[in-house]
């Protein structure tokens, strides 16, 4: 039970830390190129490269729907693809272009980037902080340590910071779950709003 409680809570961290680096790059990803192809709109070269862009979003859906169902075992639905006729390629690139889905999953994949920020500013709270209250009894010689304005200079202050640390590590564990899933149920709810 113990490794159970032990993997889970790695694993929560390698997700809360997955959501800022995915928030970050679809914020990037997004800027970029719709700022380049909104300005180069006027030009050929433009509309086929917000077009390209503007199909990435469903494989983008798709990842986070995998990215979910490993880390927090939240089944999703599947992300519905929109089917592109055999036509021109401009009367394709008026299709993708037009499509409100693809605008309100990027909507959605950008609102990932506030959410990274938050969960790296948790995922931070959560796993540092334990790890350095736990090893204050053997910094405390070397460093002027004080907790909670008690100044650290003794074994049995250092011990009982140490205990501080093991339980908010227990409670963290407990947060850093919670918050997992609710980063996962945010991603069930885009997908649900993006397929109506």
């Amino acid at each position: 039970m113990t490794r159970t409680v032990v993997v889970n809570f790695v694993q929560n961290g390698y997700f809360l830390l997955l959501t800022f680096v995915t928030g970050m790059f679809y914020f990037s990803f997004y800027l970029v190129a719709l700022t380049l192809g909104l300005s180069l709109a006027f030009t050929v070269a433009g509309v086929p490269l917000l077009t390209r862009v503007l199909r990435t979003t469903t494989a983008f859906l798709h990842f986070e729907r995998v990215q979910t169902k490993i880390y927090t075992d939240i089944t999703t639905e599947p992300c519905v693809k929109s089917v592109i006729p055999d036509v021109s390629n401009w009367l394709q690139a008026k299709k993708v272009l037009l499509n409100l889905r693809n605008w309100i999953a990027i909507g959605w994949l950008l609102l990932k980037f506030p959410i990274g920020i938050l969960s790296l500013i948790s995922a931070t709270l959560l796993y540092a902080l334990p790890l350095v209250l736990i090893a204050v009894p053997f910094l405390y010689r070397f460093i002027n340590l004080s907790f909670m304005g008690a100044s650290v200079d003794t074994v049995a202050k250092a011990v009982m910071v140490s205990a501080t640390g093991v339980v908010f590590m227990m409670v963290s564990s407990r947060l850093a779950g919670r918050l997992a899933r609710l980063i996962g149920g945010y991603t069930c709810l885009m997908i649900k709003h993006v397929n109506r």
